[in-house]
């Protein structure tokens, strides 16, 4: 079984936060809030999306690089961790 439907639930309880986050921002700045406020809340989700990358990226490395059934498996999952990390130090 893949992590990410072993851990399903909690993955789904960040992404809820995170939806209620976006949504936060957007209050603000229907609301017009001050810029300082919409850049708190905008860091906050920054942080959050880190968190979940990290957590996914981990579970990654650990149950198809670490414990890969085969060589194959294991540079594969390097190669998609590698593309990854490309995309997101962009």
């Amino acid at each position: 079984m893949s992590h990410t439907i072993r851990d399903q639930a909690k993955l789904m309880a960040r992404i809820k936060r995170l939806k209620g986050q976006l949504e936060a921002v957007e209050r603000a700045l229907q609301a017009q809030a001050p810029c300082g406020e919409v850049l708190q809340l905008l860091a906050s989700i920054r942080g959050a999306l880190t968190g979940l990358t990290t957590e996914v990226l981990e579970d990654h490395l650990h149950e198809h690089v670490l414990h890969a059934e085969s060589e194959t498996e294991r540079e594969q999952a390097l190669n998609e961790v590698s593309a990854v990390l490309k995309t997101y130090l962009r």
